[in-house]
């Protein structure tokens, strides 16, 4: 970034460890899923995703609804970009668009190069577990396994072992250590948040998408959060993608998109929260 980072950005987390910086790095992401045979785009490689005209429409007839009208935008590898906007502005649906989980009605979406909307279900399930994240503001952790469990779980489903060094290390950096035997009951919110977050960072994923990840946890401990999330950018190269209606979590991005009505109608670089509060207060307007 070559502006001044603002107070968020800078923020050090007195809860969480920092990302660690040593042993085994990300992979970089940048070819296929292996065995897949997807389209390819004409992305360079440091655009980790993209829309070109992207529609998507919900119903028919006098039920249409159209979410998102034409909308074209790409999003740089190791960066952190907030989506913001009113109810019923489109800002979940183009998260979840470009995370392979809605099927669009029109246009393209590409993911490192590989576009989605061509994808069978089963490869664009692989692309899902084997190269995105996913944090949800309800934790989606499953009950009746452990918290180390929990966090493995996407490479269980992949038939892979998992790096024991990197569990560890992920384990370390969230505070997690002494929780790993524990279920889902047995910790706090932001315990299982932060295993949540362990778990989407476990197979180095191209992407993390992150929705209200904080909507659920206290204030202390959602600025934690934020901090690790900020970190993981900053320290390991992580790309995250973030839906959130909090401007104090948005100005932890490098850059926030805001959405009316399934436009994108401005595109903020390195904000500050008042700057965010400005830009959503102009949509009232």
């Amino acid at each position: 970034m070559t502006q001044e980072q603002s107070p968020a950005r800078r923020a050090m987390s007195p809860t969480l460890s920092p990302v660690p910086t040593t042993g085994p790095s990300p992979a970089p992401g940048l070819g296929p899923v292996a065995g897949q045979q997807g389209a390819r785009s004409s992305l360079t490689p440091s655009v980790v995703a993209e829309a070109r005209d992207l529609v998507k429409v919900y119903g028919t007839d006098k039920t249409q609804v159209v979410a998102l009208d034409r909308v074209s935008v790409s999003f740089q590898r190791g960066s952190f970009t907030a989506i913001m906007g009113p109810s019923g502005s489109g800002k979940s649906t183009l998260m979840h668009c470009l995370a392979g989980l809605d099927r669009i009605t029109a246009g393209q979406v590409f993911l490192a190069g590989e576009e989605l909307n061509r994808l069978p279900d089963s490869k664009l399930t692989n692309v899902r577990r084997d190269r995105l994240g996913f944090v949800f503001q309800s934790f989606n952790l499953l009950p009746t396994l452990t918290a180390r469990q929990n966090i493995v779980l996407p490479l269980d489903l992949a038939g892979r072992k998992p790096d024991e060094a990197w569990v560890t290390q992920l384990a370390e950096s969230l505070g997690l250590t002494d929780r790993l035997t524990h279920r889902p009951s047995e910790l706090s919110g932001g315990q299982q948040q932060r295993v949540a977050i362990a778990r989407a960072m476990v197979t180095r994923p191209d992407v993390i998408f992150a929705d209200e990840p904080t909507g659920a946890l206290d204030s202390k401990t959602g600025t934690a959060l934020l901090n690790y999330l900020r970190r993981s950018v900053d320290d390991l190269g992580q790309s995250i993608i973030m839906v959130t209606h909090d401007p104090k979590a948005a100005a932890y991005a490098d850059r926030v998109l805001v959405l009316l009505d399934g436009h994108i109608v401005d595109d903020l670089t390195d904000p500050d929260v008042d700057q965010v509060t400005h830009a959503l207060a102009t949509l009232e307007r």
